[in-house]
């Protein structure tokens, strides 16, 4: 079929009320889109609202909220043409001092509450014919680095899940696409280091994990969020999209470096980089 006009497309943007999905809501309420954002906070969307948004309030550790968001927009607009599942997080700290109900909360939100919002979705998308499911991954779901041990094992895990999804989906229409953001200016950084402080400070890993939080919440570092707003708008209008698109060029580097270098020579890459980076920021 040939794609729509996306003045009559609607999109779903998960974790819309700051960040990379602020910008994704955004960029494709500029492009004439049909626009729903999601998040807990449905106070820091007001402003998106201002600007045409429909907001909906949204936790994907409660199947009552998630079921709540769908049937809004399937009374409302009876369709969805893209549905960008950004909303997550960053639990950072050495995997012997993270408790595991966080651990698991982790791959609650990251993981299986992104695929449980899918899921009831994906029989309104399979009747169309048509659809877009954009998953907000990470260089981190390639590569990885200490202290996100959680983290990076949700990204992997999305990652594959997308690939199968991707296979699955393909006979009815809908496609599946990974969005690998690197660094981008926004406040998961520093929650993720905040986090990781706590953690930490009576730890024996506190020496060694100081230098990686200081890293994350370096606000200098990271590009604008409007970097991954116009790869998921390109994905999205494109008639046969990349299976991954990957940005800023830190993120391109990284998953590059990655696939090339042996395991030690990684290990010895990270090392280094940490005491770089930590020494400039």
């Amino acid at each position: 079929m040939p794609p729509t006009p996306s003045s009559d497309r609607v999109a779903l943007v998960t974790g819309a009320s700051a960040g990379i999905g602020e910008a994704i809501a955004r960029r494709l309420l500029a492009d004439g889109w049909t626009v729903y954002g999601a998040a807990r906070r449905l106070d820091r969307m007001e402003d998106l609202a201002a600007g045409g948004a429909r907001v909906l309030e949204l936790d994907l550790t409660d199947e009552p909220s998630m079921k709540a968001a769908f049937k809004v927009v399937r009374k409302t607009e009876g369709r969805l043409d893209a549905l960008v599942n950004n909303a997550g997080y960053g639990s950072y700290g050495a995997l012997e001092d993270v408790p595991l109900d966080e651990a698991r909360r982790q791959f609650e939100v990251n993981v299986f509450g992104l695929v449980r919002f899918t899921q009831l979705f994906l029989p309104m998308m399979r009747e169309a014919g048509r659809g877009t499911i954009v998953n907000v991954s990470s260089m981190g779901g390639r590569a990885w680095f200490p202290f996100g041990g959680w983290y990076h094992a949700t990204k992997h895990s999305l990652e594959v899940l997308s690939d199968v999804l991707r296979h699955e989906l393909k006979p009815f229409g809908v496609r599946v696409v990974v969005v690998q953001p690197g660094s981008i200016k926004s406040e998961w950084g520093g929650i993720a280091a905040r986090g990781l402080r706590e953690r930490s400070r009576k730890s024996p890993y506190a020496d060694a994990a100081e230098p990686w939080a200081r890293i994350m919440e370096n606000p200098e570092q990271g590009a604008d969020p409007d970097v991954i707003s116009k790869l998921v708008a390109k994905a999205l209008t494109s008639d046969k999209p990349r299976r991954r698109y990957t940005a800023p060029m830190d993120a391109k580097s990284i998953v590059f470096l990655k696939r090339w270098m042996t395991e030690g020579a990684w290990e010895r890459f990270v090392d280094t980089s940490i005491h770089h980076m930590a020494k400039n920021s």
